[in-house]
């Protein structure tokens, strides 16, 4: 197949690359930044410029030596990331220079993909970085772990936790949707007041004092259901307020991801099994990509939808420059960030 549309100057790469493995919380000295010559695409393949580069919790475990779900980053090699490029050279009849797709080529200012492997963007429907949020990733992962294992009721209360960030702010927007109570819980006024914004129930701050106390009275009936991804006290706040066959779908913790030692305290595996089975709850870990093939192509339409007519709202946190990812990263890990936090790493000819 010949190629369709030629690179006609020689830029960079420029590629953030995983320098060593943190011990505890990543600093910036875990990540380098380099340049190297721009990929060589192949047969049924295309040469792609990243526009907009995905930043989310999940890269923190793929820093570690030990794989869990999914393969490390290698030292030594790109950090690994959703994208969204533009077709620069394609080796392939189904795209062409200038179109739009999202991709995964990771922390780089170019990338080679096969394909197939690419789906193609339409501007005009919505702006291209939402593929990476409330259109992409995290907002299927609120999705499918709010309807298919929460399976909110009307009536019920929901509460989610990181309640600010892209996967818990649309997990509380949907929950109001399906006619249950959403229940907010963040850190700091200004997320507190975002909440708020975005029309749920009650919010709450997780760093004050009396939260324990501000949580079960947000919560009178008790909790049917709750959207874990952080852990920690927050955790600990939700427990006893779980009602007799309370859903919890699990997609993170976040709390724990750069801890090296176990919790402190007594062994409490025991008294909490004891209060799954009393209470015959579930409590369901899940992936968002086990949902794809069941859940993506109506996830599309409702939340597109509901994102048009204004029913969900959604934010972003824009950093300029790929050499700004390793910091833009570590302020997420630390609730830093104020919505979905994406680096633009090139211009956006949609924009």
């Amino acid at each position: 197949m010949g190629i369709v549309g030629e690179v006609t100057a020689t830029p960079e790469n420029i590629r953030v690359l995983l320098d060593s493995r943190p011990e505890g919380f990543p600093s910036a000295g875990n990540f380098r930044v380099d340049a190297a010559p721009l990929p060589v695409p192949g047969d049924g393949e295309v040469l792609l410029r990243t526009i907009y580069l995905s930043l989310d919790p999940y890269m923190r475990g793929r820093m570690l030596a030990a794989a869990s779900y999914a393969s490390s980053v290698p030292i030594g090699g790109v950090m690994e990331g959703g994208t969204v490029s533009e077709v620069v050279e394609s080796r392939d009849a189904s795209l062409a220079p200038g179109d739009i797709v999202l991709s995964h080529v990771g922390w780089q200012s170019y990338g080679v993909q096969p394909a197939a492997d690419l789906r193609r963007l339409d501007p005009s429907l919505a702006p291209i970085s939402s593929a990476l949020g409330v259109l992409g990733m995290p907002g299927f992962t609120a999705y499918a772990g709010l309807l298919e294992i929460g399976r909110p009721q009307a009536g019920e209360t929901v509460v989610v936790a990181a309640a600010a960030g892209p996967v818990g702010s649309t997990v509380g927007q949907i929950a109001r949707l399906k006619g249950a109570r959403a229940v907010g819980i963040a850190g700091g006024p200004e997320k507190v007041a975002y909440l708020r914004e975005l029309g749920f129930d009650a919010a709450l701050d997780h760093r004050s004092p009396t939260f324990e106390a501000e949580l079960a009275a947000a919560a009178p009936d008790g909790i049917d259901v709750y959207f874990e991804n952080v852990g920690g006290r927050v955790w600990d706040a939700v427990l006893p307020l779980l009602n007799t066959y309370a859903r919890v779908p699990i997609c993170g913790i976040i709390s724990r991801y750069s801890q090296t030692e176990p919790a402190d305290g007594p062994d409490r595996s025991a008294q909490l099994m004891q209060t799954f089975l009393a209470k015959r709850m579930t409590l369901r870990g899940f992936l968002q990509a086990e949902f794809v093939d069941s859940h993506h192509e109506q996830f599309q339409r409702d939340v597109a939808a509901w994102v048009a007519n204004g029913d969900i709202h959604f934010r972003e946190d824009v950093v300029d420059g790929i050499e700004n990812a390793p910091d833009a990263f570590i302020g997420l890990l630390k609730g830093e960030s104020r919505g979905k936090v994406l680096v633009r790493v090139g211009a956006d000819p949609t924009a």
